[in-house]
C-alpha cells in the first residue's frame, strides 16, 4: 500500500512538492487543493494509514507534527486563529490513508465542521 501512496510518493521524491520543512521525521507543504486560505499539510515520513494506526511508540512523533503545525500557523501570520485537523477514515473525510495534519487558516472556520 505505501508504494502507491501519494504521501509517500511525495517523501520519496517521486512526486514534486515544494516543501515548508522538511527533516528525518516530517515534512510540511501547501495543499494542492486548499479549503481555506491557508491550508498546509503536515505529514510523518513513516507510513501510518490514519490516526488509528498509531501506537505508543507514534507519541514523540504526534506531537512533533502538532508543533510544527502550531510553529507554521505562526510563521504563516495566522493570529486571528488557525485549525489542526485530523480525519480518521473515509466517512470523516480521509481520502489519503497517510496519516496527515491539516493546518487551515485565514478565514474564519464554522462549528461543527462537515
Amino acid at each position: 500500500m505505501a508504494q502507491e501512496c501519494i504521501f509517500c510518493k511525495i517523501i520519496n521524491g517521486d512526486i514534486p512538492a515544494t516543501l515548508l520543512y522538511e527533516d528525518d521525521d516530517i515534512l510540511a507543504f501547501n495543499d494542492i487543493s486548499p479549503q481555506a486560505p491557508t491550508h498546509m499539510l503536515v505529514i510523518p515520513r513513516k507510513h501510518i494509514t490514519g490516526p488509528d494506526a498509531l501506537t505508543e511508540a507514534d507519541q514523540a512523533l504526534i506531537g512533533k507534527l502538532v508543533k510544527l503545525g502550531t510553529d507554521l500557523a505562526a510563521k504563516a501570520g495566522l493570529t486571528d486563529g488557525f485549525r489542526l485537523v485530523m480525519n480518521n477514515g473515509e466517512s470523516a473525510g480521509q481520502t489519503v490513508f497517510h496519516l496527515h495534519m491539516h493546518v487551515l487558516g485565514g478565514r474564519a472556520m464554522t462549528w461543527p465542521p462537515g
